[in-house]
């Protein structure tokens, strides 16, 4: 079964970190393009991050350069996303997203395989 399953988030407060993990199952995770997306209530799907598992380039939104670093541990299946000097949000769910080899970067139309998401809440 194709599947990706994110885990860590919660509440943190500002300026905090928070890692999410993504365990990805049933497809070759090593040459797919991975993404983390991000949706806050009322608002659209806003492409955050992604690597490509295969040569470990790794590419950000301006909104988190410098804040948030993507990682993989190919061996495991599973994707990392590191999130230090949070802001103040009320609230946004996470997704990772896994895209062909050679997708290009932040399409999410190309992204075929979505988690479930989970929550982050950046509150004091």
């Amino acid at each position: 079964e194709v599947q990706l399953v994110e885990s860590g988030g919660g509440l943190v407060q500002p300026g905090g970190s928070l890692r999410l993990s993504c365990a990805a199952s049933g497809f070759t995770f090593s040459s797919s393009v991975m993404n983390w997306v991000r949706q806050a209530p009322g608002k659209g799907l806003e492409w955050v991050s992604n690597i490509y598992t295969y040569k470990n380039n790794s590419y950000y939104a301006d909104s988190v350069k410098s804040r948030f670093t993507v990682s993989t541990d190919n061996a495991k299946n599973t994707l990392y996303l590191q999130m230090n000097s949070l802001k103040p949000e009320k609230m946004a769910v996470y997704y990772c997203a896994a895209s062909p080899y050679g997708a290009a970067r932040g399409v999410i139309s190309d992204f075929g395989i979505w988690g479930q998401g989970t929550q982050v809440t950046v509150s004091s």
